[in-house]
C-alpha cells in the first residue's frame, strides 16, 4: 500500500477525517484509547467528534458511567466504553500479570497483600468510591505502605483482577481549575452491564483494526501487550470480519466515509492513538523527527501537530491556559509545511475544548 493511501486509511480510521456525532460513539469505536495523560486521553476522544466537544462533555460520559479508565494493556492506562472492560481484561489482564511479576517482587506485593487491600477497600468504594488519596489512607489503616510506587501497583492489580475501575471526575478545586483525578469504584457496583463476545482475542483484534487500520499483526502485539503469536493467532480467526489488503495488512470490513471539509491540520495530544500505537511510527513521522515526539528519557510522548497525516511538529499549552485567553504555542519541524490557518484553527480548537466550560 502506498504511503500516501495508508495515511488517509488511518485518518479515516483514527475518525480524524471521518468524525462521530459523540465522545461515548468515538470510544466505542477507538475501544481503548490511551490515557495516563487524563486531560490528553479526554482530548483524543473530543478531537474524533463533530461540532465542539469540551471536557466537561467527556467528564459527564464518565459521570454517567459510559467511560472508565483502567489498566487495560501494556501496565497503561486507557479510557475505554465501560462494558467492554471486563472482557478486554480477560484478554489481557494475564500478560499484564506476568509482565509485572518482578516489579511486584520488589515491592514485596503478594497474594496475601493484594488480598487484604481488597478487604478494606472494597466496603469503602461503595456509594461514589473514593480518591487516591482516600485509597491510600485506607491502606495504611491496615499496615501497607503505599509509598514508592507500592500504593499504584495494588491498585492496578486490582484492576486487572476485575475488582475496580476508575469512574466519576473529581471536581476541579477551583472553578477555572482542570481536574485530572478519577473516584475509584467496583466494577461490579459501578457496571452492571456488560459485553460479552464469544472469541474475546479476536474480537480485540478486530476492535483493534476498525479503530487503527490499516495494520498488521505486529502493530496489534505491540498495542495490546499480547506476544506476537498471539496476535497472529487473533489475526487468523478474524477471516471474514477484517479485510487483509495486503500480505499481512489489515483494514475494516466497513469503512468510513472521509467527512466533507475535513480538516488537513488537526493538534493530537500527548500519547495519541494515531502516533503511539503502532510497532513502526515511521509511516506517520520522519525518522529524524521521532526523538522530539517520544517517548523520551521521561516517558513522555508530545503533543504533535498533524499536516495531512504527517507529523509535522509538537505544541503545548501554557500553564495559564485554564484561565482564558492562552493560546497554544506550537513548535514546527520545518517552516513551510503547515497553512498557518488551519494551524491556529486546530490549536485553538484545543483551547476551546479545554476552556469554554470555565469561560461559560
Amino acid at each position: 500500500m502506498k504511503i500516501g493511501t495508508l495515511r488517509a486509511e488511518r485518518l479515516r480510521s483514527h475518525r480524524l477525517t471521518a468524525p462521530v456525532p459523540t465522545v461515548t460513539a468515538a470510544a466505542q469505536h477507538m475501544l481503548a484509547v490511551q490515557s495516563q495523560d487524563f486531560a490528553a486521553g479526554r482530548w483524543a476522544l473530543a478531537v474524533r467528534t463533530r461540532g465542539a466537544a469540551t471536557l466537561r462533555t467527556v467528564d459527564r460520559a464518565f459521570d454517567r458511567g459510559d467511560l472508565v479508565r483502567a489498566w487495560t494493556m501494556r501496565g497503561t492506562l486507557h479510557t475505554i466504553p465501560a462494558r467492554d472492560l471486563r472482557w478486554v481484561l480477560s484478554v489481557t489482564s494475564e500478560r499484564q500479570r506476568q509482565q509485572a511479576a518482578s516489579r511486584h517482587r520488589d515491592l514485596g506485593i503478594d497474594d496475601e497483600m493484594v488480598a487484604a487491600a481488597a478487604r478494606v477497600l472494597e466496603p469503602r468504594l461503595r456509594d461514589g468510591g473514593c480518591t487516591r488519596a482516600e485509597v491510600f489512607a485506607l491502606l495504611e489503616s491496615v499496615g501497607i505502605d503505599p509509598t514508592g510506587q507500592r500504593g499504584l501497583h495494588l491498585l492496578f492489580t486490582l484492576t486487572i483482577d476485575g475488582l475496580i475501575c476508575q469512574g466519576p471526575v473529581v471536581p476541579a478545586p477551583t472553578a477555572s481549575g482542570i481536574t485530572r483525578e478519577q473516584r475509584f469504584v467496583l466494577v461490579d457496583e459501578w457496571i452492571p452491564d456488560s459485553a460479552e463476545p464469544d472469541d474475546p482475542l479476536t474480537e480485540l483484534f478486530v476492535r483493534y483494526i476498525d479503530g487503527h487500520g490499516p495494520a498488521g499483526a505486529a502493530d496489534f502485539a505491540w498495542w495490546s501487550g499480547l506476544t506476537l503469536g498471539a496476535a497472529r493467532e487473533a489475526a487468523s480467526r478474524a477471516h471474514g470480519r477484517v479485510v487483509e489488503v495486503e500480505e499481512g495488512l489489515f483494514v475494516a470490513a466497513a469503512r468510513a466515509r472521509r467527512s466533507a471539509g475535513a480538516a488537513a491540520v488537526h493538534a493530537l495530544g500527548a500519547f495519541d492513538e494515531y502516533y503511539i500505537s503502532y510497532a513502526d511510527r515511521t509511516a506517520v513521522c520522519a525518522a529524524d523527527d521521532l526523538a522530539a515526539v517520544g517517548p523520551g528519557k521521561n516517558g513522555m510522548v508530545r503533543p504533535v501537530v498533524l499536516a495531512d497525516g504527517v507529523v509535522a511538529g509538537v505544541w503545548r499549552m501554557p500553564p495559564t491556559a485554564a484561565r482564558g485567553g492562552v493560546e497554544p504555542i506550537a513548535e514546527l519541524f520545518r517552516s513551510g509545511e503547515v497553512d498557518e490557518v488551519e494551524l491556529r484553527t486546530a490549536l485553538a480548537r484545543y483551547a476551546d475544548f479545554l476552556t469554554a466550560d470555565v469561560r461559560g
